[in-house]
């Protein structure tokens, strides 16, 4: 009767030391990324007075929520508040209704002039008319000042469809199709019934990419969009960057008993930009951690093959 040998090989010290220098280049690489946000958090909750001095490094100094309150007194930050989260969710919607059936027909062998249409998505990669002329036509069909603009102008993104074309041609058999042909199914009942429920990481990796452009959008929504009412949240934060700007300009041109006043509110703007820009930032962040799983399996699985 023979023996089962486990064999445990130790690694080398080479190994160890290629080990070592990875998690240390991820841990720097962490820090990097992680600290400007985390700074972000402190400067919005300490003290006006201190994050000018620039005396905040790891913990909020004077700890207070004057920021938060007062980025929640104003209507146009619930307004912007408000607008982006329809952008969001109705451009993420209209994205995806496009992009995945184009996606899937794409990935079909038997669709003629498959490599001829592929070509011509890839084709407004790289070349496009221009942001004057793209302004002129959205003029000629009457799309300026509408929220309209901000949700058909990038209803497709080419590089998203590529990535679900390849997803649907290298993780779903083909003979899957087939037997679904064979059983009587029409075209569509096969993209509803078998590809669509098949499809959900790449679906989940598309929701995050597309629902986090519209919801970093700012260079649409400042050329096409000119009422406050429909602005984003991306907009009321630069009218916020704007205001403290202005109000240094007007301290300078007032007394010396009103200069304190002046002082004490341009401050307070300034962590009101650092609320801000986490109120912003933390809905995106939330997203990521419920989808995690299907978007690192959907950029897998639909990366570009060489």
């Amino acid at each position: 009767m023979g023996k089962t040998i486990s064999v445990h090989q130790k690694a080398s010290i080479g190994d160890k030391i290629f080990t070592l220098v990875n998690c240390g280049t991820l841990v720097i690489i962490f820090i990097i990324v992680a600290y400007p946000l985390y700074f972000t958090i402190l400067a919005s909750l300490s003290d006006p007075l201190e994050t000018a001095r620039g005396s905040i490094t790891f913990f909020p100094k004077g700890f207070t929520l004057e920021a938060y309150q007062e980025v929640f007194k104003e209507p146009k930050v619930w307004v912007g508040y408000g607008n982006t989260i329809f952008y969001a969710v109705a451009g993420t919607m209209i994205n995806l209704a496009c992009t995945i059936p184009t996606a899937y027909a794409l990935s079909h062998k038997r669709l003629p002039m498959r490599r001829l249409a592929t070509w011509f998505f890839m084709f407004t990669m790289y070349f496009s008319g221009g942001m004057i002329p793209t302004y002129l036509v959205i003029k000629k069909l009457g799309l300026l000042d509408t929220r309209t603009v901000l949700l058909v102008c990038s209803a497709v993104q080419v590089y998203f469809l590529i990535t679900a074309r390849n997803y649907y041609d290298t993780s779903i058999p083909g003979e899957i199709y087939e037997a679904a042909y064979m059983d009587g199914a029409s075209e569509l009942g096969t993209f509803f019934k078998i590809a669509l429920p098949l499809s959900k990481p790449i679906v989940a990796l598309m929701v995050l990419y597309y629902a986090v452009m519209h919801w970093n959008n700012y260079i649409n929504a400042f050329m096409y969009i000119t009422s406050a009412d429909k602005y984003p949240l991306q907009l009321v934060l630069r009218q916020i960057l704007l205001m403290s700007g202005n109000m240094g300009q007007i301290a300078g041109n007032v007394d010396d008993d009103m200069m304190v006043l002046f002082m004490r509110k341009a401050l307070l703007v300034e962590s009101m930009k650092y609320a801000l820009i986490f109120i912003a930032s933390f809905p995106v962040m939330l997203a990521y951690v419920f989808v995690q799983k299907r978007f690192m399996s959907g950029l897998v699985t639909g990366a570009v093959k060489g």
